[in-house]
Protein backbone atom coordinates (compact mmCIF):
# COMPACT_ATOMS: atom_id res chain seq x y z
CA UNK A 1 0.00 0.00 0.00
CA UNK A 2 1.01 3.64 -0.44
CA UNK A 3 2.65 5.00 2.67
CA UNK A 4 0.98 7.91 4.42
CA UNK A 5 3.97 10.11 3.86
CA UNK A 6 3.38 13.76 4.69
CA UNK A 7 3.02 15.74 1.49
CA UNK A 8 4.60 19.08 0.74
CA UNK A 9 1.36 20.73 1.74
CA UNK A 10 1.53 19.03 5.13
CA UNK A 11 -1.38 16.61 4.67
CA UNK A 12 -1.04 12.83 4.74
CA UNK A 13 -0.97 11.74 1.11
CA UNK A 14 -2.73 8.49 1.94
CA UNK A 15 -5.73 10.39 3.33
CA UNK A 16 -6.57 12.42 0.26
CA UNK A 17 -8.88 10.19 -1.70
CA UNK A 18 -8.50 7.25 -4.11
CA UNK A 19 -6.46 9.26 -6.57
CA UNK A 20 -3.84 10.09 -3.97
CA UNK A 21 -4.51 13.81 -3.65
CA UNK A 22 -6.60 14.33 -6.77
CA UNK A 23 -9.90 14.35 -4.84
CA UNK A 24 -9.95 18.14 -4.66
CA UNK A 25 -9.84 18.53 -8.44
CA UNK A 26 -11.25 15.40 -10.04
CA UNK A 27 -14.05 17.47 -11.56
CA UNK A 28 -12.51 19.69 -14.21
CA UNK A 29 -14.02 22.89 -15.49
CA UNK A 30 -16.72 22.47 -18.13
CA UNK A 31 -15.23 21.48 -21.49
CA UNK A 32 -11.74 20.86 -20.07
CA UNK A 33 -10.28 17.39 -20.55
CA UNK A 34 -8.36 15.74 -17.71
CA UNK A 35 -4.95 14.47 -18.78
CA UNK A 36 -2.84 12.38 -16.40
CA UNK A 37 0.77 11.69 -17.32
CA UNK A 38 3.03 9.15 -15.65
CA UNK A 39 6.76 8.77 -15.90
CA UNK A 40 7.63 5.06 -15.82
CA UNK A 41 10.99 4.17 -14.29
CA UNK A 42 11.15 4.70 -10.52
CA UNK A 43 7.71 6.30 -10.74
CA UNK A 44 5.28 3.52 -11.66
CA UNK A 45 7.86 0.76 -11.24
CA UNK A 46 10.65 0.80 -8.64
CA UNK A 47 13.37 -0.06 -11.18
CA UNK A 48 14.86 1.43 -14.33
CA UNK A 49 13.48 -0.73 -17.14
CA UNK A 50 16.18 0.20 -19.64
CA UNK A 51 18.95 -0.53 -17.13
CA UNK A 52 17.34 -3.85 -16.21
CA UNK A 53 16.92 -4.75 -19.89
CA UNK A 54 20.66 -4.24 -20.31
CA UNK A 55 21.34 -6.52 -17.35
CA UNK A 56 18.94 -9.10 -18.81
CA UNK A 57 20.49 -9.11 -22.29
CA UNK A 58 23.92 -9.43 -20.71
CA UNK A 59 22.70 -12.55 -18.91
CA UNK A 60 21.84 -13.94 -22.36
CA UNK A 61 25.43 -13.40 -23.49
CA UNK A 62 24.53 -10.57 -25.84
CA UNK A 63 27.04 -8.16 -24.25
CA UNK A 64 30.50 -8.36 -22.77
CA UNK A 65 29.50 -8.47 -19.12
CA UNK A 66 32.23 -6.34 -17.55
CA UNK A 67 32.34 -3.69 -20.27
CA UNK A 68 28.57 -3.42 -20.58
CA UNK A 69 28.03 -3.17 -16.82
CA UNK A 70 30.61 -0.40 -16.57
CA UNK A 71 29.06 1.63 -19.41
CA UNK A 72 25.47 0.93 -18.37
CA UNK A 73 26.10 2.06 -14.81
CA UNK A 74 27.95 5.16 -16.01
CA UNK A 75 25.05 6.17 -18.26
CA UNK A 76 22.59 5.58 -15.43
CA UNK A 77 24.57 7.87 -13.13
CA UNK A 78 24.62 10.52 -15.87
CA UNK A 79 20.84 10.20 -16.20
CA UNK A 80 20.35 10.71 -12.47
CA UNK A 81 22.69 13.70 -12.56
CA UNK A 82 20.89 15.25 -15.53
CA UNK A 83 23.96 15.12 -17.80
CA UNK A 84 23.05 12.24 -20.13
CA UNK A 85 23.61 12.56 -23.90
CA UNK A 86 20.44 10.73 -24.92
CA UNK A 87 21.53 10.12 -28.52
CA UNK A 88 24.83 8.57 -27.46
CA UNK A 89 23.04 6.47 -24.87
CA UNK A 90 20.43 5.23 -27.34
CA UNK A 91 23.11 3.90 -29.69
CA UNK A 92 24.59 2.03 -26.75
CA UNK A 93 21.25 0.80 -25.39
CA UNK A 94 20.04 -0.62 -28.71
CA UNK A 95 23.31 -2.18 -29.82
CA UNK A 96 22.40 -5.68 -28.65
CA UNK A 97 18.97 -5.82 -30.29
CA UNK A 98 20.37 -4.35 -33.49
CA UNK A 99 22.92 -7.16 -33.59
CA UNK A 100 20.46 -9.90 -32.63
CA UNK A 101 17.61 -8.89 -34.94
CA UNK A 102 13.87 -8.60 -34.50
CA UNK A 103 12.80 -12.20 -33.87
CA UNK A 104 15.37 -12.97 -31.17
CA UNK A 105 14.95 -9.55 -29.55
CA UNK A 106 11.17 -9.76 -29.34
CA UNK A 107 11.30 -13.29 -27.90
CA UNK A 108 13.86 -12.16 -25.32
CA UNK A 109 11.70 -9.20 -24.34
CA UNK A 110 8.73 -11.50 -23.71
CA UNK A 111 10.96 -13.45 -21.29
CA UNK A 112 12.09 -10.16 -19.75
CA UNK A 113 8.48 -9.18 -19.11
CA UNK A 114 7.76 -12.50 -17.40
CA UNK A 115 10.90 -12.76 -15.31
CA UNK A 116 11.68 -9.12 -14.45
CA UNK A 117 8.95 -6.60 -15.20
CA UNK A 118 5.90 -8.42 -13.87
CA UNK A 119 7.61 -8.70 -10.48
CA UNK A 120 8.21 -4.94 -10.52
CA UNK A 121 4.58 -3.97 -11.14
CA UNK A 122 3.10 -3.36 -7.70
CA UNK A 123 -0.67 -3.66 -7.29
CA UNK A 124 -0.98 -0.20 -5.70
CA UNK A 125 0.84 1.41 -8.64
CA UNK A 126 -1.46 -0.32 -11.09
CA UNK A 127 -4.47 0.75 -9.00
CA UNK A 128 -3.35 4.38 -9.09
CA UNK A 129 -3.39 4.23 -12.89
CA UNK A 130 -6.75 2.46 -12.93
CA UNK A 131 -8.27 5.00 -10.51
CA UNK A 132 -7.37 7.82 -12.88
CA UNK A 133 -8.81 5.91 -15.81
CA UNK A 134 -12.00 5.15 -13.86
CA UNK A 135 -12.33 8.88 -13.07
CA UNK A 136 -12.40 9.60 -16.81
CA UNK A 137 -8.83 10.86 -17.20
CA UNK A 138 -6.87 10.33 -20.41
CA UNK A 139 -3.80 8.49 -19.11
CA UNK A 140 -0.45 8.51 -20.91
CA UNK A 141 2.89 7.04 -19.89
CA UNK A 142 5.64 9.50 -20.86
CA UNK A 143 9.10 8.01 -20.62
CA UNK A 144 12.67 8.63 -21.71
CA UNK A 145 13.14 4.90 -22.23
CA UNK A 146 12.73 3.66 -25.78
CA UNK A 147 9.52 2.28 -27.25
CA UNK A 148 10.87 -1.25 -27.77
CA UNK A 149 11.49 -1.71 -24.04
CA UNK A 150 8.45 0.18 -22.76
CA UNK A 151 5.46 -0.53 -24.99
CA UNK A 152 4.83 -3.98 -23.48
CA UNK A 153 5.20 -2.45 -20.00
CA UNK A 154 2.61 0.22 -20.77
CA UNK A 155 0.31 -2.54 -22.02
CA UNK A 156 0.81 -4.43 -18.75
CA UNK A 157 -0.48 -1.33 -16.93
CA UNK A 158 -3.47 -1.20 -19.28
CA UNK A 159 -2.29 2.10 -20.81
CA UNK A 160 -2.60 2.21 -24.62
CA UNK A 161 -1.16 5.73 -24.95
CA UNK A 162 2.63 5.76 -24.70
CA UNK A 163 5.05 8.59 -25.38
CA UNK A 164 8.50 7.03 -25.45
CA UNK A 165 11.69 7.53 -27.42
CA UNK A 166 10.89 6.56 -30.99
CA UNK A 167 13.60 4.51 -32.64
CA UNK A 168 14.49 5.16 -36.27
CA UNK A 169 14.20 2.15 -38.57
CA UNK A 170 16.27 1.16 -41.57
CA UNK A 171 14.11 1.41 -44.72
CA UNK A 172 15.50 -1.85 -46.10
CA UNK A 173 15.45 -4.11 -43.05
CA UNK A 174 12.70 -2.40 -41.08
CA UNK A 175 14.76 -2.85 -37.91
CA UNK A 176 16.28 -0.24 -35.62
CA UNK A 177 19.30 1.82 -36.63
CA UNK A 178 20.35 3.09 -33.19
CA UNK A 179 19.25 6.63 -33.96
CA UNK A 180 16.26 8.50 -32.55
CA UNK A 181 13.25 9.35 -34.68
CA UNK A 182 12.04 12.89 -33.96
CA UNK A 183 12.27 14.65 -30.63
CA UNK A 184 13.41 12.37 -27.81
CA UNK A 185 10.98 12.31 -24.89
CA UNK A 186 13.71 13.37 -22.49
CA UNK A 187 13.93 16.49 -20.32
CA UNK A 188 12.43 19.42 -22.35
CA UNK A 189 11.61 16.91 -25.08
CA UNK A 190 8.83 15.48 -22.93
CA UNK A 191 7.04 18.84 -23.08
CA UNK A 192 7.47 18.93 -26.87
CA UNK A 193 6.16 15.39 -27.32
CA UNK A 194 3.10 15.98 -25.11
CA UNK A 195 2.40 19.19 -27.04
CA UNK A 196 2.59 17.18 -30.26
CA UNK A 197 0.14 14.66 -28.81
CA UNK A 198 -2.25 17.48 -27.89
CA UNK A 199 -1.90 19.19 -31.27
CA UNK A 200 -2.84 16.00 -33.12
CA UNK A 201 -6.12 16.17 -31.20
CA UNK A 202 -6.62 19.89 -31.85
CA UNK A 203 -5.91 20.61 -28.17
CA UNK A 204 -3.59 22.95 -26.31
CA UNK A 205 -2.44 23.13 -22.70
CA UNK A 206 -5.35 25.46 -21.87
CA UNK A 207 -7.78 22.78 -23.03
CA UNK A 208 -6.64 20.22 -20.45
CA UNK A 209 -6.32 19.97 -16.71
CA UNK A 210 -3.04 18.08 -16.50
CA UNK A 211 -1.32 16.04 -13.80
CA UNK A 212 2.17 14.58 -14.05
CA UNK A 213 3.73 12.03 -11.71
CA UNK A 214 7.53 11.77 -11.81
CA UNK A 215 10.50 10.87 -9.63
CA UNK A 216 13.24 12.63 -11.56
CA UNK A 217 14.87 16.04 -11.74
CA UNK A 218 15.15 15.36 -15.48
CA UNK A 219 11.37 15.81 -15.68
CA UNK A 220 11.34 19.27 -14.14
CA UNK A 221 10.34 20.97 -17.44
CA UNK A 222 7.14 18.92 -17.73
CA UNK A 223 6.41 19.13 -14.01
CA UNK A 224 6.57 22.91 -14.33
CA UNK A 225 4.25 22.86 -17.34
CA UNK A 226 1.33 20.82 -16.01
CA UNK A 227 -1.51 21.99 -13.79
CA UNK A 228 -0.76 19.52 -10.98
CA UNK A 229 2.85 18.34 -10.57
CA UNK A 230 3.30 15.32 -8.27
CA UNK A 231 6.84 14.48 -7.15
CA UNK A 232 6.59 10.70 -6.89
CA UNK A 233 9.31 8.78 -5.05
CA UNK A 234 11.41 11.86 -5.85
CA UNK A 235 15.17 11.97 -6.09
CA UNK A 236 16.88 14.35 -3.68
CA UNK A 237 17.03 17.30 -6.07
CA UNK A 238 13.39 17.01 -7.09
CA UNK A 239 12.30 16.56 -3.48
CA UNK A 240 14.00 19.80 -2.50
CA UNK A 241 12.25 21.68 -5.33
CA UNK A 242 8.88 20.11 -4.48
CA UNK A 243 9.20 21.12 -0.85
CA UNK A 244 10.24 24.64 -1.79
CA UNK A 245 7.34 25.11 -4.23
CA UNK A 246 4.68 23.33 -2.21
CA UNK A 247 4.20 20.55 -4.72
CA UNK A 248 2.60 17.35 -3.57
CA UNK A 249 5.02 14.53 -2.74
CA UNK A 250 3.82 10.94 -3.15
CA UNK A 251 5.76 7.97 -1.81
CA UNK A 252 4.29 5.22 -3.96
CA UNK A 253 6.81 2.59 -2.89
CA UNK A 254 8.07 1.75 0.62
Amino acid sequence: MMSKKTSAAGSPSGARGPLGGRAAHTVASSGVKRLTLFDLDHTLIPVDSDHQWGVFTTSLGWNDAADFARQNDAYYQQYKAGTLDIHDYMRFATRAIRQQGAAKSEAAHADFMRSVVQNAIHPHAKKLVQDHQAAGDEVIIVTATNEFVTRPIAAAFGVPELIAIRLARDPASGWFTGEIDGTPSFREGKVVRVQEWLARRQLGWDDVESTFYSDSINDLPLLERVTHPVATNPDDRLRAIALDRGWRILELFP
